[in-house]
């Protein structure tokens, strides 16, 4: 309810400024002006009013991205007895594997619902039918950059531990083996990335990750120390903003991501 009235809010800014603006920049007059022209109806900045109406309606509409994968998933067929099959939940570092940087593991079933921008409680919305629906064997959940960076909102660590907490205890109990990935480390190199994913919180979050794997069960897959340099941020040549990892990222992650999807296929086996 809080980001919906966030939400609201913005759009009601938006829409009332301009007017807003007008009343106070006009001199007084008594009557108005017939001479005065009204605004011309695809000016930019009424064009601009749209799309940000038109982006604050559909994400009112489905604030978690139900409808991203709905037709994909309804198209995907039932594994095979002997498939094993992944899924990989994840944001925009999990959507752009195979789209836009690398491929995705060719030939091995494995399923990307990934969605650019997500936070930990749009992913756990949509944990099942984009995750239990199709029946894997594994999931990997790669999530918590966006929580840091506040993407829906002001968000604790705590919070991003508990969602986190929940998709996997989610997938437990539906016979899916887990793999918690650790949150990317981020770099200025390029442009801007630390002051809102503040390097300490990565820390400390991929630290509670890793505790926390242990104790249940599950498989850490640590991408953060395959991605640092000596002043622990993102490696410059394994990124093209700081963030999201480029060709050669991708290359780093794919084998750890492999291993620590073998091991939990193994466990209790």
């Amino acid at each position: 309810m809080r980001i919906r009235a966030q939400i609201l809010l913005y759009v009601a800014a938006l829409l009332l400024s301009p007017i807003l603006l007008a009343q106070t920049s006009a001199p007084p007059q008594a009557t108005p002006s017939p001479a005065t022209p009204s605004p011309a109806v695809d000016s930019p900045e009424i064009t601009k009013l749209r799309a940000d109406l038109d982006w604050a309606r559909k994400t009112l509409a489905d604030w978690p991205n139900l409808g991203r994968y709905r037709d994909a998933n309804t198209q995907l067929a039932a594994p095979t007895k002997s498939e094993e099959r992944v899924v990989f939940m994840g944001d925009s570092i999990t959507y752009g594997w195979g789209r836009q940087y690398s491929t995705f593991f060719p030939g091995k079933p494995y399923v990307n619902r990934g969605i650019s921008g997500q936070t930990t409680p749009q992913m756990l919305i949509r944990f099942r039918p984009d995750v239990i629906a199709l029946q894997p064997k594994a999931v990997v959940i790669l999530a918590g950059t966006n929580d840091l960076s506040g993407n829906t909102g002001p968000m604790t660590l705590e919070a991003t531990e508990g969602n986190l907490s929940s998709m996997a205890e989610l997938a437990r109990a539906n016979g899916i083996r887990v793999v918690l990935a650790s949150v990317m480390p981020v770099c200025d190199y390029i442009k801007p990335q630390t002051e809102r994913r503040p390097p300490e919180k990565i820390v400390a979050l991929n630290a509670w990750i890793k505790e926390y794997a242990s104790k249940n069960g599950f498989v850490y897959l640590d991408y953060y120390s395959a991605m640092i340099d000596d002043s622990k941020m993102f490696k410059r040549e394994l990124t093209y903003d700081g963030l999201h990892p480029n060709a050669a990222g991708y290359d780093v992650m794919a084998p750890l991501a492999e291993k620590a999807i073998a091991t939990a296929l193994r466990k209790d086996k």
